[in-house]
């Protein structure tokens, strides 16, 4: 039978590339989007979920689905403090995670980030892997953690400091060889279409997905579609 998605994230870098192919998926008969606000969208599989991220027990009930894709984030930049952007990377991410894998949730697809570690001095990584190490312990089947390397697309808000990275990465991506791989930058659609690949294998456990293996599993399901 054809299974249930939940996105969060969807107006999101990744998350506006995953949501048209869940649609167009013959996996999913319902997509469930948690927005903030309503997406100019409309689809016979799409329902608009509006949540408040900082109340989401209170949306328990409704957070049911067999594939769950997390796709929420913030930048320091954008965040504006530290408390902020660990509201919205890690508390976000795993409450989410709780109270889907409450309702017996099959899968868990998140977006971590090249280099997250718990123990890392960088805020950004430590807080990361934080949220990797607590989303590890939950009850789903299967849980994918996804650690792309910095993300190309548009962004609704670029920040000075991105357009220079992505720039450098890009001139440098010829000599990013063997070890150094990982490092390449990766296209936003290249991480959906992998975390829908992932997702369409049904298998089990708890898998990383490199950011040279994400941009494998990418373009292996551009070309699957």
């Amino acid at each position: 039978m054809p299974k249930t998605a939940l996105l969060a994230g969807a107006s999101g870098l990744i998350g506006q590339q995953l949501l048209p192919l869940l649609l167009a998926s013959a996996r999913y008969g319902r997509v469930i989007a948690l927005v903030r606000k309503p997406l100019p969208l409309v689809h016979d599989k799409l329902e608009q979920l509006v949540v408040d991220f900082e109340r989401l027990a209170d949306y328990g009930p409704q957070l049911v689905a067999d594939d769950v894709f997390c796709c929420l984030g913030t930048t320091m930049a954008q965040a504006g403090s530290r408390a902020a952007f660990y509201q919205v990377d890690f508390t976000y991410v795993t409450e989410l995670a709780r109270q889907a894998a409450a309702n017996f949730g099959g899968q868990l697809l998140v977006v971590s980030s090249l280099g997250a570690d718990a123990q890392a001095g960088a805020y950004y990584l430590r807080v990361k892997g934080e949220m990797e190490a607590t989303v590890r312990q939950t009850s789903f089947h299967a849980v994918h953690i996804f650690r792309p390397s910095l993300l190309l697309g548009h962004r609704a808000v670029p920040h000075p400091n991105e357009r220079l990275a992505t720039l450098l990465l890009k001139l440098a991506r010829p000599l990013l060889l063997g070890p150094l791989r990982p490092y390449r930058a990766i296209g936003a659609d290249t991480v959906a279409r992998a975390m829908l690949r992932a997702a369409e294998d049904d298998g089990g456990g708890i898998r990383i997905h490199r950011s040279d293996a994400i941009a494998r599993e990418g373009r292996a399901g551009a070309l699957a579609g």
